[in-house]
């Protein structure tokens, strides 16, 4: 009997063990088993030579002049007249940082929604230098909510809080759902990367990789997912980014879902110099183009920039660079393009060849 009993007993761990080993070696690499994420095997890793500063960082960002020319902000009644005119028609319109309003059909979509003065926690944090192009309360009517990750100028609470439509469709990478779920939101739905969900029958959204990170407090680092999103509507590829650094994954993502009509990327917050050269984790206005050249964009849209103080370029310097550089990388001047804030550039000229 002891000797059946022991027999069995080894048999039920054996098998335990093989369902652990089988369930760890079928788990996606970005799932580590501590229950956090990481990047795509064929992303960049970070290395010792970047030494952050917080005095240097707050020295050095005195220096940069905050200055800007009129041209770079619409005035808010001009927006407002160009949503009344537009409001039956396809746009792209620039809220400001990373957050657009992408009107499709009968979809609008906003994208990490910032309205906050500031990106961080009690009132603390970067504080922005330009204004989001309207209030929050003179939104249209938004029925889908795109989220990438959670850092402070993407995720930003008191906009959840005060959002005019909570019946919206969120959608949002793994982890995320709780913040909206305190604040009332109805339609939450949480993917991993390439899975997707389709809005209606002609709207589908798919979250893909992106080199970045995820943290809130100082216990949560890379405890929710970050992603980008690939927005499909009647034959046509929309591919926003989450901030992102350079990485070889945009090879592959170009190969299996490119070609891209356009890419909405990060072109600021890059240099961090003296403290390290740059980011690994936002690109260049070279590295972007690059990415939207492996991606098969037609178009490239530059965001992440002109709005708050995240490094240490001068604030003008992304445009420039991205339009200076376009050649270089494959693209007419007028396909890498430079919103103003408030900007609302219909989808028929966005999409002309």
């Amino acid at each position: 009997m002891l000797k059946k009993f022991l027999c069995l007993f080894s048999i039920l761990i054996l098998t335990a063990i093989t369902m652990t080993a089988t369930s760890m070696s079928t788990s996606p690499y970005h799932h580590l088993e501590n229950g956090t994420y990481r990047n795509s095997e064929d992303s960049p890793t970070r290395t010792r030579k970047a030494k952050w500063s917080y005095w240097t960082f707050y020295k050095e960002k005195k220096k940069v002049s905050l200055k800007i020319p009129p041209s770079h902000v619409i005035p808010k009644e001009t927006v407002k007249q160009n949503l009344l005119e537009n409001q039956n028609n396809d746009y792209v319109m620039w809220i400001g940082h990373a957050t657009f309003l992408i009107k499709i059909g009968n979809q609008t979509i906003i994208t990490d929604p910032f309205f906050s003065q500031n990106a961080g926690p009690f009132n603390l944090g970067p504080r922005r230098y330009v204004d989001p192009a309207l209030p929050l309360s003179d939104l249209p009517k938004i029925d889908n909510l795109l989220l990438t990750h959670n850092h402070y100028d993407h995720l930003d609470l008191n906009t959840l809080r005060n959002f005019p439509n909570k019946n919206a469709n969120v959608v949002v990478p793994l982890g995320l759902s709780k913040y909206f779920m305190k604040y009332q939101f109805k339609n939450i739905t949480e993917l991993d990367w390439e899975e997707s969900i389709t809005i209606n029958k002609e709207l589908k959204i798919t979250l893909l990789p992106a080199v970045h990170w995820s943290k809130r407090t100082l216990t949560d680092t890379n405890k929710t997912l970050w992603g980008s999103f690939l927005i499909e509507y009647r034959g046509k590829k929309i591919f926003f980014a989450c901030d992102t650094g350079y990485g070889d994954l945009y090879k592959r993502l170009g190969n299996k879902y490119g070609p891209i009509d356009i890419t909405f990327i990060n072109i600021g917050a890059y240099d961090f110099k003296p403290m390290f050269e740059k980011s690994i984790f936002h690109t260049t206005p070279e590295e972007a183009l690059m990415i939207a050249k492996h991606l098969g964009s037609k178009k490239i849209i530059g965001m992440h920039w002109g709005t708050i103080l995240l490094s240490l370029e001068p604030i003008l310097e992304p445009p420039k660079r991205l339009k200076k550089s376009a050649l270089i990388y494959g693209f007419d001047e007028k396909d890498a393009i430079v919103f103003s804030i408030g900007q609302l550039t219909p989808m028929s000229q966005l999409l002309k060849p």
